[in-house]
């Protein structure tokens, strides 16, 4: 009796262990790789201006030097018809960045504006093109414009393997037709026929067999209060969408743990995959141009980091701890905004502007890689 009772304790011991293995490698198979993302949209104004980049002395192009570090994706941002850019990221820009991505075996991000210059909370501009249309005109344009950009993309065999319809929508798109709020508004319901027709026209035109993750990113990363407004609102008129993107910058949007306790909720609540869009911090106060930076002295205070290339690396696994810390393994990585973008002259804001942003690159003055740049390579 007991040499039955030890071979029935034995066995069961033995298919506990089995059912764990079982549930472990199941958790695997669920988990993608993470996601370690650069927005690289700056790259060629950047490189025709005279850049060039260098890894331990040795110049190689930006792309190689990011994808040796363990970066595994890249953010490309599209504008309609770029005049004051001076034509940078418009569609032949962003498609020959592209197929240079893919080419090095980079997944890509595109990030559909839907204006000629910069949409963010604080504007969300019409193309000069559209400026005049209604309502049903508007959303007629954003479906054929999307589904257009995406067959180029098609045609050039480069689909993009996620999309994101408009840029830090909080605010909307496509002032007044697409806003959220103020009394000439479209309001969400504008908003959200808007972005159905962006989201039809990525789906009708994606290939066969292959699924384009749909993205809707918003700003402030630490506000839950303003990600279940606005999520309540654009889900109850049932737009279809597969991950919140956050913009996560700790000199304006709340400290780590907003984020964290941010992203757990939304992912729950809605069921959703969640990222960071856009994130960075300084690795020096110094300035490389005539243009003063967006880090200043005493953001260091704000951001809760020092401005230091160890400062800059601490914060990034930090934030990476944080994501893979959303539950259910929801939470999918993050893109660092502009890790290339270097002072050279003819490659700023707009044309004759400096660059504000130098300062955040992870890359020095010179085009040195930075050190910080291998907190991708150790993470998963």
């Amino acid at each position: 009796m007991k040499t039955i009772i030890r071979l029935f304790l034995v066995l069961s011991v033995f298919a506990l262990v089995f059912s764990n293995m079982n549930l472990a490698s199941a958790s695997a198979e669920k988990r993608t790789p993470f996601i370690k993302g650069a927005d690289v949209s700056s790259l060629p104004a950047v490189e025709d201006h005279g850049g060039k980049f260098y890894d331990h002395g040795k110049e190689k192009d930006a792309l190689v030097i990011l994808r040796s570090k363990g970066v595994n994706y890249v953010r490309l941002r599209l504008w309609n018809n770029p005049v004051e850019a001076g034509g940078y990221n418009d569609l032949k820009h962003t498609l020959l960045l592209a197929k240079r991505a893919k080419a090095h075996g980079f997944k890509v991000l595109l990030d559909f504006h839907y204006s000629d210059f910069w949409a963010d909370p604080g504007k969300q501009n019409k193309p000069e093109a559209w400026k005049d249309l209604n309502q049903g005109e508007l959303e007629k344009a954003v479906y054929s414009y999307t589904k257009n950009v995406m067959m180029a993309f098609e045609k050039a065999h480069i689909t993009p393997d996620m999309v994101q319809i408009g840029n830090e929508i909080q605010s909307g798109i496509l002032w007044p037709n697409g806003k959220t709020w103020g009394e000439e508004a479209g309001g969400f319901d504008g908003l959200a026929a808007l972005l159905k027709s962006g989201i039809k026209g990525v789906k009708d035109s994606s290939p066969k067999g292959k699924e384009v993750k749909i993205m809707l990113h918003l700003a402030d990363g630490g506000d839950n209060g303003l990600y279940r407004w606005f999520l309540d609102e654009i889900t109850k008129r049932g737009v279809e969408f597969d991950i919140v993107g956050f913009s996560y910058y700790p000199i304006w949007h709340g400290t780590l743990e907003d984020l964290q306790k941010n992203m757990n909720d939304i992912s729950g609540r809605y069921n959703k995959d969640v990222l960071v869009a856009e994130t960075a911090y300084a690795h020096t106060l110094e300035n490389g141009d005539n243009l003063p930076n967006i880090f200043e002295p005493g953001f260091e205070k704000t951001g809760g980091y020092p401005a230091t290339v160890q400062g800059q690396a601490q914060f990034l696994k930090d934030l990476m701890d944080v994501i893979e810390s959303v539950p259910n393994h929801r939470g999918l990585g993050l893109f660092y905004w502009e890790p290339a973008w270097i002072p050279v002259e003819g490659a700023g804001w707009k044309q004759g502007e400096g660059n504000a942003w130098e300062n955040q690159a992870m890359f020095d003055f010179q085009g040195n890689a930075l050190p910080s740049l291998n907190v991708f390579k150790h993470r998963r």
